[in-house]
């Protein structure tokens, strides 16, 4: 049960990170698809880690939202690439805005989420 939790939500941030993709891809100068799938991924890892407590998150649905959809969403690995792909083009504002922009939104968003969850977990409690 566990493979098929992580496997299915993998796939469906998998296909998420690509809808933002071909959503976003009339921007093509600056990769605003992975920007937003980091920023959003982090959103939501944040709000999972909130809600549930470390001995909590090996849960069928934490692991199907953790290590599944937001393994399969976030694009660390591609934002590396497009930043390495800027620098290559000697286009160095946009690759330090990308950083910058990835760095701070999602560490934002990460710490937001994880107070929204904080907050939920409350609630339900």
């Amino acid at each position: 049960m566990t493979w098929l939790c992580i496997a299915l939500g993998g796939a469906l941030g998998s296909l998420g990170r690509h809808g933002l993709e071909v959503g976003l891809a009339r921007f093509e100068t600056f990769p605003f698809g992975t920007l937003a799938a980091n920023v959003l991924g982090s959103l939501a890892i944040g709000i999972a880690a909130g809600f549930w407590e470390i001995d909590q998150r090996k849960s069928p649905t934490a692991l199907f939202l953790i290590t599944g959809f937001c393994g399969g969403f976030t694009t660390f690995s591609t934002f590396s690439l497009q930043t390495l792909e800027l620098i290559q083009k000697n286009d160095w504002t946009k690759a330090g805005a990308n950083i910058a922009a990835s760095v701070a939104l999602c560490l934002l968003c990460t710490w937001a989420g994880w107070m929204l969850g904080q907050s939920l977990r409350k609630t339900t409690a």
